[in-house]
């Protein structure tokens, strides 16, 4: 599915079609070793892939095609594991692989990848694209696929394909064909004007979903995406929508004085995790989103909250002050006996679990820095990946491989200053880069794979 907006500015979604699994190539391969990177070895050079434009019959073909590849190429390179080599430094042409890829040619520009597609307007008004991703050196193709849309939804092609060359060449989902939800900011810092806005994982097709008439914080996506809980003040109280991405219309789902962060799904969507402060000490619950039934799983006399589920369900990791500190804990879904995982210098706080279940990400404060870092639920193998006077709310590519975490200038004695941007960084720690917005950005989440 794919979102767009009708005339009242409701998404609407339109389905990419899979017409061919495999587009095959007709010749025999040689057998050869499988080109492929690992991943999981931490910092890798980039793989140099040649992506040519898709060629079309027709003046409007061609433009899809020299946008779709543009798109596909500026995915792969913000991954930090591919980079597109410079068109100008092609032999053959574009129009010249519609038979079979001259594969002295790439290697000479020393292409170890090939991506080529064509685009086609069918009579019913669809756009037809397809591509093949080849092997250079091996000569083989690795893989071939086609699909029909509507001509307004080429970007979302774009995106699908180069998840399907992430996927093939890394063996790890893609996460190119995603949205990002997050509070776009603006006005001077003491009167913010606070609006909810949603946008591709790489910065296009942004919209505003509310009018900045109330504040709004911290959206989380729904597992099923169709679905944003976010935080928001009428008349001073803190109240919790849920806002259906389909349909544009939102609910109450309860006042809660106490919060001061919205819910966070459950693994099925049938649940929201919280935390609220009662009689002036904050605790975490659970509502049922059918029964609106709310259980409390945590009674202790410290702070409790941030709670986030792991993919499973089976687990929560929070944060809390019970031991003197503020650390990082997990319990059982059910709550009962917690146990501390952060045992290093400083503050932590804003755990969320990797949709993968290997890491929690969280935010650390100390030494007068605020850092963005990862470790495995026991509590081993603490990594931290970003720094800064304030970086804060980490969240999740749906593939567990990046993060989005927003970033906060300090401001200056007269006021001014103090802006808010966005940014993404992989595992590694090297590879950061930002998302451009329209306005300050704070408070990112990551949608699941669009279905």
């Amino acid at each position: 599915m794919i979102a767009a907006t009708d005339r009242a500015g409701k998404y609407m979604f339109y389905r990419v079609v899979v017409i061919a699994a495999v587009l095959m190539a007709g010749f025999a391969l040689p057998a050869s070793a499988e080109l492929r990177i690992d991943i999981t070895r931490g910092t890798v050079e980039p793989l140099p892939v040649a992506i040519t434009d898709f060629v079309g019959q027709s003046r409007g073909e061609q433009e899809f095609g020299r946008d779709i590849a543009g798109v596909i190429a500026a995915d792969l390179e913000r991954s930090g594991l591919f980079q597109p080599i410079d068109k100008r430094s092609f032999i053959q042409s574009s129009q010249a692989l519609s038979t079979l890829p001259r594969f002295g040619d790439w290697r000479v520009i020393n292409a170890q990848a090939l991506v080529q597609g064509r685009t086609q307007l069918v009579s019913d008004g669809r756009l037809r694209v397809e591509f093949r991703l080849w092997d250079v050196f091996a000569e083989q193709q690795m893989v071939g696929l086609a699909f029909f849309t509507t001509p307004d939804n080429w970007r979302r092609v774009a995106h699908i394909v180069a998840d399907a060359i992430y996927k093939r060449v890394t063996g790890e989902n893609g996460y190119f064909d995603t949205r990002i939800v997050y509070i776009s900011e603006s006005g001077p810092l003491d009167q913010r004007r606070k609006r909810l806005a949603i946008m591709d994982q790489d910065g296009k097709n942004h919209r505003f979903l509310t009018d900045g008439g109330t504040l709004v914080l911290t959206p989380r996506f729904s597992p099923t995406l169709q679905e944003i809980t976010y935080l928001s003040y009428y008349g001073n109280k803190p109240r919790v929508y849920v806002f259906n991405i389909d349909s544009g219309r939102q609910e109450v789902l309860g006042e809660f004085p106490g919060m001061t962060f919205a819910p966070r799904f459950s693994a099925d969507g049938k649940s929201v995790i919280m935390s609220m402060a009662k009689d002036g000490n904050s605790e975490i619950y659970t509502m049922n989103l059918g029964t609106r039934v709310v259980k409390r799983l945590t009674n202790h006399s410290g702070i409790d909250t941030s709670p986030s589920y792991s993919p499973d369900g089976k687990q929560i990791v929070f944060n809390s002050d019970r031991g003197g500190s503020q650390q990082l804990y997990v319990m059982g879904a059910n709550g009962g006996s917690a146990k501390r995982i952060s045992h290093g210098k400083g503050r932590y706080a804003t755990p969320v679990w990797s949709p993968r279940g290997d890491l929690v990400a969280f935010t650390k404060f100390t030494g007068g820095r605020f850092y963005i870092g990862v470790m495995y639920p026991d509590g081993s193998g603490e990594r931290l990946l970003a720094e800064d006077f304030l970086v804060e709310a980490p969240t999740w590519a749906p593939n567990g491989r990046v993060l989005m975490f927003f970033r906060q200038q300090p401001s200056k004695e007269d006021g001014s200053g103090g802006g808010s941007r966005l940014f993404s960084i992989d595992l590694t720690g090297e590879n950061e880069r930002e998302v451009v917005t329209p306005e300050d950005a704070s408070d990112p989440a990551w949608s699941p794979l669009i279905p």
